[in-house]
């Protein structure tokens, strides 16, 4: 049997997953790379040591700096299990580096599961919502294995997305044509440059948005939470992340 490592986006595809048949061990992605500071060396201590600064939780090291060891272990294959939106394909492109640092590409196997819907499922939200036989299902109908243009499309967005600067970026959306089987990120990225700019009131899309959302009469958290992932899925936020931006338009519900 083949020494097979799943890369799972979060805790909520775990609960799916450990009711699948699939062999191999877990690692559960538990960052958050799409908020708070990020380098393009992913690989030093330096980035790691900002990332727990702003993440601020005391079980970090053992969450998640501790699991990372696996990447480092010589697994035979590995299978990344992300989805369409920023906050997924963020984290997919750390990985990707963290791989491309750590393994000789020419050795393993790495796999891409990368669902952006599901045959009968309206709304689809992420695999979180999937059992063990429906994630059976994309394993055995979308897994797509990477090669070497992928990780170099990869290395090329990361740069750009570590770098911030919004013009090299639309510049790149514009001329790419070529994105591989990585077929979410471009979408992904357009949403995020869409984070960058600003409008004539100092707001980025996700800020107006919310701030829309309010002033339309919907007061409560909860509510705003629903109305915003209701449109804008393509962001992947949870609670933690929207409050990142209410909490700089609308103190008052903090």
């Amino acid at each position: 049997m083949e020494n097979i490592l799943h890369i799972l986006n979060g805790d909520s595809t775990l609960q799916g997953f450990e009711q699948t048949g699939n062999e191999g061990d877990v690692l559960v992605w538990r960052e958050v790379l799409s908020e708070g500071p990020v380098g393009e060396n992913i690989a030093s201590g330096g980035f790691w040591k900002k990332r727990s600064e702003w993440m601020d939780e005391p079980d970090y090291d053992e969450k998640v700096i501790q699991p990372l060891s696996k990447l480092n272990e010589p697994y035979e294959e590995f299978n990344l299990w992300f989805e369409f939106d920023l906050h997924c394909q963020v984290n997919m492109l750390g990985v990707l580096m963290m791989l491309s640092k750590h393994t000789d590409l020419s050795a393993p196997n790495i796999y891409l599961i990368c669902p952006d819907s599901f045959p009968g499922v309206d709304d689809f939200r992420g695999m979180g919502e999937l059992n063990g036989e429906q994630l059976e299902y994309l394993y055995d109908n979308i897994r797509v294995q990477l090669g070497e243009p992928d990780f170099f499309v990869a290395a090329e967005v990361w740069k750009l997305y570590t770098g911030k600067n919004v013009n090299a970026l639309k510049k790149y959306l514009a001329e790419n044509t070529f994105w591989g089987n990585l077929h979410c990120l471009k979408n992904a990225l357009q949403a995020h440059v869409k984070r960058l700019e600003t409008n004539a009131n100092g707001l980025n899309y996700i800020e107006q948005k919310l701030l829309d959302i309010y002033n339309s009469g919907t007061h409560d958290k909860t509510a705003i939470y629903q109305a915003f992932w209701k449109t804008e899925q393509i962001y992947g936020m949870g609670d933690r992340e929207i409050d990142i931006y209410l909490d700089r338009v609308l103190p008052v519900l903090r």
